[in-house]
């Protein structure tokens, strides 16, 4: 049991950062987004306490954060929205106010853009650009074909594009 307690630590210190991102690009909220990031992570450690073979575990805990975001809005009842909320802030002294104001406007644009592209291209540009996942291993993780991939990326690159461009004209 020891053994699997350090596994599982060793996991959870390597994806936590990423599944809590997925999944706070994905809420509305950064509270909802710690909520649902420990769901996942109790729901990867109560499973891999039953099964020793999970063979990629990356993989693993992405399909349970998707679930578990698709749960949260059926369970509430609620509809996607974009809230006001920026990403946690990292001081730099580099950078001055005005600076920082406009990185997290464009933050906010490419975040109320995302969430209006439909939820499989959603995950797949966050896996991507932001994970840095390539596309044989998204493929791998939502069970599709590696050309299926980057069609679907392309698309969605393509439509959020367009978002950007819709919201950008609006202001």
């Amino acid at each position: 049991m020891e053994d699997k307690k350090a596994q599982f630590s060793s996991i959870y210190d390597q994806y936590i950062e990423k599944i809590y991102r997925f999944v706070y690009l994905k809420v509305s909220s950064k509270e909802t987004a710690e909520d649902i990031t420990s769901k996942v992570f109790l729901k990867g450690w109560e499973s891999y306490i039953k099964q020793s073979d999970i063979i990629n575990p990356k993989a693993f805990l992405y399909r349970i954060a998707s679930n578990a975001v698709v749960d949260h809005y059926r369970d509430k009842g609620k509809v996607k929205f974009v809230s006001d909320e920026t990403f946690p802030k990292i001081p730099d002294n580099r950078t001055n106010i005005h600076q920082s104001a406009i990185l997290s406007s464009d933050v906010q644009l490419i975040k109320s853009a995302l969430q209006n592209i439909k939820a499989d291209y959603q995950d797949i540009i966050i896996w991507h650009y932001l994970d840095g996942m390539d596309v044989p291993e998204i493929a791998m993780l939502v069970d599709k074909p590696a050309g299926t991939v980057r069609v679907m990326l392309h698309r969605g690159l393509k439509y959020l594009k367009d978002e950007l461009k819709g919201k950008i004209e609006e202001a």
